[in-house]
């Protein structure tokens, strides 16, 4: 499948889906008298909580079914929706409400993210995933491709996306506010804590509670004994089985509106460098991710950038730009997470999540932002089932965000080394040994069909 976007059509389609309402061919044909879609959650706990409430507010969703390997992380949706069948194994969950539900929601550790997702769309149901869409490039080509072949209705959970603040930075970069595009940072300094685990990975085995299916948590992971504490519920992204590490979370979130707004498509080249502590110990570049790295992607110039090519500098764990960068920000103080884009007429700074500024101040002063209206995040793709409005992070666009951000985890790998990337071939084509981190291999029985 070719990521090749024809910029022209990518940005006329991702401007009127981004900034209004376009309506589409098709209607969901929910599986109740009621005329309500019928909504399956699988992951409940934590961020999936969060996801069910605000999918289960929307007025035309009966949440039907729920599911998570951990019984007591499903308290909370079994006492906000009482009536909704429950369940431990997702694949048991689908088997049986094949043929009850419209749509699933898909908030579980990046490593199950794909599979779950995958057996969803086989079926022919709408898909909301969670940020990261997938674990690995690879799956997340195939997921973009299988979406689009069933036409269901897809939207990745970046939920900034819908926010006034960045809609409208979008528009602004769009319009030219700052002109032609010539580089662009981004970066997340938040506290980390236990999610950016140092190793090694612990000894021996502890009790598994009760109300957890380890094996079924595992999943399409290698097995590994249960640790209390270390890896579920909470600290599984810093562990490369699992999750993605910081780029894969934050990244996800804070490289979406550049990229959206820039229609950037795939990089040409990538390289990373990292903690030199971790490059250097074997067993910490197997098991976790480095506590900071800085990625350099280069793309393509179009015609919102400046020159042939434009490049992209993510840092995280307590690495900001260069401090000569603050020149363009009047010598203001970077945010502990936002992007810059610096433009040939300006610069656009955009705080996550907060509004966007425009620097030079007294060049920019009087301007007149953009008016956009607000938006729910989870009620927008609601409404796209509904044959209403197109999602914006829908499976084509988020796929190939998706491919980004995970490219940078395979450069973190690679550290030093600049890697060139066919996006048609779908390979690192001047360091072969690189396109081992492409595609992960599943854990015999857990393999889906399309993956």
């Amino acid at each position: 499948m070719s990521h090749r976007i024809n910029r022209r059509r990518f940005l006329k389609r991702s401007l009127s889906a981004g900034l209004g309402a376009t309506i589409l061919p098709g209607v969901v044909s929910a599986k109740s008298s009621n005329g309500k879609i019928q909504h399956a959650a699988i992951g409940v706990g934590g961020m999936g909580w969060g996801d069910v409430q605000q999918i289960g507010s929307h007025p035309d969703v009966e949440v039907t079914a729920i599911c998570d390997v951990d019984t007591a992380r499903m308290a909370a949706a079994v006492k906000k929706f009482p009536n909704a069948r429950r369940y431990q194994d997702w694949r048991e969950l689908l088997d049986k409400e094949g043929d009850k539900i419209d749509s699933v929601s898909v908030s579980t550790p990046d490593h199950m993210h794909a599979s779950i997702t995958m057996t969803a769309i086989n079926q022919g149901k709408h898909v909301y995933c969670q940020k990261p869409l997938t674990h690995d490039v690879y799956e997340a080509r195939r997921i973009a491709a299988a979406a689009a072949k069933a036409d269901v209705v897809t939207q990745m959970g970046i939920q900034a996306n819908a926010t006034i603040s960045y809609r409208m930075a979008v528009k602004m970069i769009r319009d030219g506010a700052i002109g032609k595009v010539k580089k662009i940072y981004a970066w997340s300094n938040k506290p980390a804590g236990n999610y950016r685990p140092t190793g090694p990975r612990p000894a021996g085995e502890d009790l598994v509670p009760a109300t957890l299916d380890w094996d079924a948590w595992l999943g399409a992971a290698p097995i590994r004994p249960y640790k209390h504490g270390v890896y579920h519920p909470t600290w599984w992204r810093g562990w490369q089985d699992f999750g993605v590490g910081w780029l894969g979370d934050m990244g996800c979130h804070i490289v979406d509106t550049p990229y959206l707004a820039l229609g950037l498509g795939s990089p040409v080249r990538i390289r990373a460098q990292v903690e030199p502590a971790w490059r250097d110990t074997p067993s910490r570049r197997t098991e976790t991710w480095p506590t900071w790295q800085i990625v350099h992607y280069t793309f393509a110039g179009n015609e919102l950038t400046a020159g042939e090519t434009l490049e992209l500098i993510w840092s995280d764990g307590d690495k900001y730009p260069p401090d000569h960068v603050r020149q363009h920000i009047d010598s203001h103080e970077f945010p502990k997470q936002g992007s810059l884009l610096l433009g040939e007429a300006g610069s656009l700074l955009l705080p996550h999540v907060a509004g966007p500024q425009l620097f030079p101040a007294g060049r920019f002063k009087g301007y007149s932002r953009p008016k956009i209206a607000p938006r729910n995040h989870y009620h927008h793709w609601v409404d796209a089932c509904r044959n209403k409005v197109r999602t914006v992070a829908g499976f084509d666009y988020a796929g190939a965000l998706t491919e980004v951000i995970l490219l940078g985890t395979v450069a973190l790998r690679c550290p030093d080394r600049e890697l060139a990337w066919d996006a048609e071939q779908m390979k690192i084509t001047n360091l072969p040994e690189a396109n081992q981190y492409i595609r992960r291999r599943c854990r015999p029985g857990w393999t889906v069909a399309g993956l």
